[in-house]
């Protein structure tokens, strides 16, 4: 992961069972994925569509292994990441990606993994701001008493990849999401 920047960022749309998702990267890695509706937009200056190169090849094999996944084929990404972010920013997402498929975690249960019990709300706005969700699996944290607390792709979404990964039951209201 860096925190290195670069100016032009190569973007394609995937189509997926919740939402079209918006996918940037450029020769160093993946950058981004954004929902349909993101609760932090990012500044999309220097985006372009299309993509050739190294970044094409990144975004193609992005769009496969995120199709798996909702495929129920994949449970964890094999992908070149490229997150910019603070220090901090950059250990939480980098611990994000250890919760196993179809587990949860809570806040504070990330601040301890990451070697600050005392920081759960710093935490929480890292994991708020992980600009590479369902691959750095922020959906995957929860409130200490089991709740679903906020998602950047809203708590439809949140709810909808953990039954998704087995982590909740699934119901017909988030059965819709996958058909």
């Amino acid at each position: 992961m860096s925190t290195q920047h670069t100016n032009t960022l190569y973007v394609e749309t995937l189509d997926t069972p919740i939402g079209t998702l918006v996918l940037a990267a450029d020769a160093e890695g993946l950058r981004h994925i954004e929902f349909p509706s993101n609760r932090h937009p990012v500044d999309r200056a220097g985006w372009v569509p299309g993509a050739e190169g190294a970044a094409a090849e990144i975004l193609a094999i992005t769009a496969q292994q995120l199709r798996e996944y909702f495929d129920g084929a994949r449970r964890d990404f094999d992908l070149p990441l490229a997150p910019r972010g603070t220090a901090f920013q950059i250990k939480v997402w980098q611990t994000l990606a250890t919760i196993p498929f179809g587990a949860t975690w809570s806040y504070g249960e990330l601040a301890r993994a990451i070697g600050k019990p005392d920081a759960m709300r710093a935490v929480g706005a890292a994991n708020g701001r992980n600009p590479l969700p369902i691959v750095l699996p922020c959906h995957r944290v929860i409130g200490a008493d089991g709740s679903l607390t906020g998602f950047g792709g809203g708590l439809p979404i949140k709810e909808a990849l953990l039954r998704l990964e087995g982590a909740l039951p699934v119901s017909k209201r988030t059965l819709g999401l996958f058909d």
